[in-house]
């Protein structure tokens, strides 16, 4: 019986975090300590004549200028991410075409986007590393711009990358059942257009790079604020060629990341290079104009659908045909489109469907998975879907959800798709219209639609939008944990995954406690750190807990099974008489014969001291590495009730509803403020954020004076539900959970504004809805109504 897993037992990392005893990557410093400042192109895109150095070289404190001539033939380019490279199976069926583009790390002759990398200046100090930058000047010779990937695809478009014909950095078609004839045999056919616009990661913490490189042994190390320091490691092996045991990666306490961060990033690789041939630790702190401008964006997606539907409602089609703007480049290729087409039927029972999916490059900063990655586009677009069919037959939304929705008798649900790992995409377990059902019985559907009414009446603008998701979660390709014993009786736990604010140390610990009968106390986990562990993947796509959680609960069993077979030798007991309780193994049929943690670890060292039984390895620890079948499926159903105030466009959310199911709560303290936490991303990419480029491919929102997003005062607390259908996937039945929040927003706040607006007949098909949009839409419609009277 789990005494640990499902209560919400306090966070062990809190009160570090809390008290200002955490340690970032702002906070580290070395001896003989440099730091640097880059020189970024102030053009989108543009022929790199000449650099000026001489005047930034003579500085005093200044102790170096490097070019990409000065790292030709040391450096190479950022390799693709090998992590994300596409199984055979789904080569065979979306027949993708893949145009990798290496990154340089410094630009040599040719620079692509506003704020790529030119120049690096190594001085004593930032200060002083920022002024010598600011007398490097460049020539530049200017080249056309490309900021719309429609325009980018064009014939007479330039070539961004020379080697990309067209600009189509990959693209991929997949069909199941008979579109064709579905659409013949429907009652009526839908099309429009839905717009999901760039936005950037906003954590409280930016990027931030220190290396160090010990002479004598060889040995780089590195901290970076990352989320995947294994894959830091590795690029920085392939880039610098040192061999990867030569090099450790530590990613600290990490102020967030949600998604770029599980970049690796040429700043990354310069500092290790500038480590190593400077013989001098090196740190750099991104600032926030570098990071609105630099770090890698997300969504920027562009959908043209058409729905085929019968009178009832039912949906028997979709046709998607959808565009992303990679930016100058995007490292995971396919991920972040194939997400979109894989999970954009959500929990819905619809059987013929064809996507095209095309990633455009442009003049623009690179394009990334940011929170959901691909989830949050394919639920606007499905969610948004479903309210135009509710509108076009006057039916209520809820009756349209319900015609769709697989039932649960249905379960498990082969979708007839593959997943980015290469299964089956068959939806493991999950009961969707109880889910339903939940989430309306919390807002009291019924009774807020005669609410409703009313209020209108009194001029009170209110609406409600309801929105579904399924989320593929735990995706491979592994991930791994040691659990060790201690001389102390203490237990250590080492794990791959690297946090930044999910709580993997009290996780974890949980997860451990429960498996050898202690306390989350008597454990001590570790876990961003490449020396912990020889293989490792990192911490995201709503992995952790799914696949590090297995794993961490497997090397208890096994340290367990170890510890007990030590004891009956130990004991002269046999081994089904044992029984593991507070850090003792007793003999259930004798109970005062036991032997405690410590001693069993004393008894496991090396040496004439050891009373290990034959043949068994010495120590009291074990070690395993989950590797996943495939995906579980977590899902979930957000509901908005908001106000529109017509006259100035505001939006206030009155109420917020979410539940959800993640399989097996492991804290449901934790899961509660994943959730809670990635609605307030969703609300903002839903009301407030959007980069903004103008033609010329200069940044217009750098700053958060123009990159709005919302502040505490604006985000309502959010009443949650949960479901616990576990997954058949897992020991545990765990499903993820750190993204599920972020995910629906954008639908069910669109969908509220609509119903809010409903007499007005307005169509929030492109995000954010700002009090711009809004109000624009009302103009537009009111006009509309004027002509025709």
């Amino acid at each position: 019986m789990p005494k640990y897993v499902g209560k919400s037992y306090k966070r062990k990392e809190d009160h570090r975090l809390l008290t200002g005893k955490a340690n970032f990557v702002a906070d580290m410093k070395l001896l003989n300590m440099a730091e640097v400042c880059f020189v970024r192109s102030t053009y989108a895109h543009a022929k790199i004549k000449n650099i000026h150095t001489k005047a930034a070289e003579a500085m005093d404190g200044v102790f170096a200028v490097l070019t990409a001539k000065d790292i030709e033939g040391e450096v190479k380019p950022l390799p693709t991410m090998r992590e994300f490279d596409i199984p055979q199976v789904l080569i065979d069926k979306i027949n993708p075409r893949i145009n990798p583009c290496p990154e340089e790390i410094l630009a040599k002759e040719r620079v692509i986007y506003t704020g790529q990398l030119i120049a690096v200046v190594i001085a004593k100090n930032r200060y002083i590393a920022e002024d010598a930058a600011a007398l490097i000047k460049i020539d530049y010779e200017t080249l056309q711009v490309l900021t719309d990937p429609y325009e980018s695809m064009k014939k007479e478009a330039p070539r961004i990358h020379p080697h990309i014909e067209g600009n189509v950095q990959a693209e991929f078609h997949l069909e199941i059942g008979d579109v064709e004839t579905a659409f013949k045999n429907a009652d009526h056919t839908l099309s429009a257009r839905f717009t999901i616009p760039r936005v950037a990661s906003s954590p409280m913490e930016t990027r931030g790079v220190l290396a160090s490189f010990n002479q004598q042994e060889n040995r780089l190390e590195m901290w970076s604020a990352t989320q995947v320091p294994y894959m830091v490691r590795n690029y920085l092996s392939k880039s610098l060629n040192l061999t990867e045991s030569n090099i450790r990666v530590i990613a600290p306490d990490v102020g967030g990341g949600f998604g770029p961060k599980a970049n690796v990033y040429p700043e990354e690789i310069i500092l290790g290079y500038i480590a190593m041939k400077y013989r001098r630790p090196v740190k750099w702190i991104e600032d926030r104009i570098e990071h609105l401008q630099c770090t890698r964006h997300a969504r920027d997606q562009y959908h043209d659908v058409k729905v085929a539907i019968m009178n009832d409602g039912t949906i028997t089609a979709i046709q998607d045909r959808f565009v992303l703007d990679s930016g100058a480049n995007n490292p995971q290729v396919l991920v972040n489109v194939y997400n979109t087409a894989v999970h954009m039927r959500g929990v819905f029972k619809i059987e013929n469907f064809d996507v095209e999916a095309k990633c455009v490059l442009t003049n623009k900063t690179p394009n990334f998975a940011y929170r959901g990655a691909g989830r949050p586009e394919a639920v606007f677009v499905m969610d948004r879907i479903l309210y135009h069919v509710s509108t076009y037959l006057n039916i209520d939304p809820v009756e349209v959800l319900k015609k769709n929705i697989i039932k649960a008798e249905e379960m498990p649900y082969d979708t007839g798709l593959y997943y980015r790992d290469g299964a089956k995409a068959i939806y493991d377990s999950g009961n969707y219209p109880e889910g339903l059902k939940k989430a309306l019985d919390m807002v009291n559907y019924e009774n807020f639609r005669k609410e409703q009414k009313l209020l209108k009446k009194k001029g009170r603008n209110i609406g409600i939008g309801i929105s579904s998701y399924i989320e593929g979660t735990g995706i491979g390709p592994y991930e791994g944990a040691l659990v060790r014993l201690d001389l102390t009786g203490h237990i250590m736990v080492n794990v791959g995954s690297s946090p930044h604010g999910q709580g993997h140390e009290t996780v974890f610990a949980q997860i451990c406690a429960d498996e050898l009968s202690v306390t989350p106390e008597q454990i001590t986990v570790r876990a961003g750190d490449t020396s912990l562990l020889p293989y490792g993947v990192g911490t995201f796509a709503s992995r952790s807990a799914v696949v590090a959680g297995t794993a961490v609960q497997i090397a208890a069993q096994k340290l367990l099974d170890k510890l007990y077979t030590i004891a009956s030798a130990l004991l002269v007991v046999d081994k089904t008489d044992l029984i593991n309780r507070d850090g003792k193994i007793y003999s259930r049929s004798i109970p005062e014969k036991y032997i405690t943690f410590q001693e069993l670890a004393q008894n496991a060292k090396p040496g004439f001291q050891s009373r290990l039984p034959r043949n068994m390895e010495i120590g009291t620890e074990a070690s395993h590495y989950f590797v996943p079948p495939t995906v579980t499926y977590s899902s979930g159903f957000h509901i908005a009730v908001v106000e529109v105030d017509k006259e100035t466009g505001f939006i206030e959310i009155l109420r917020y509803i979410v539940v959800h199911d993640c399989g097996k709560v492991i804290n449901p303290m934790i899961v509660d403020g994943q959730t809670q936490g990635g609605v307030a991303q969703g609300i903002g990419e839903a009301m407030y954020e959007e980069v903004k480029y103008d033609r010329s491919g200069q940044l217009l929102t750098g700053t958060f004076m123009d990159y709005l997003i919302p502040t505490s005062k604006e985000i309502p607390e959010v009443e949650m539900g949960h479901q616990e259908i576990l997954s058949p996937l897992n020991n545990a039945g765990i499903k993820g959970v750190g993204e599920g929040g972020a995910i629906s927003p954008l639908g069910a706040i669109a969908n509220a504004a609509c119903d809010a607006l409903s007499e007005y007949k307005v169509s929030f098909d492109e995000l954010p809805v700002s009090p711009n949009r809004v109000f624009q839409q009302l103009m537009k419609t009111k006009r509309l109504i004027e002509s025709n009277t």
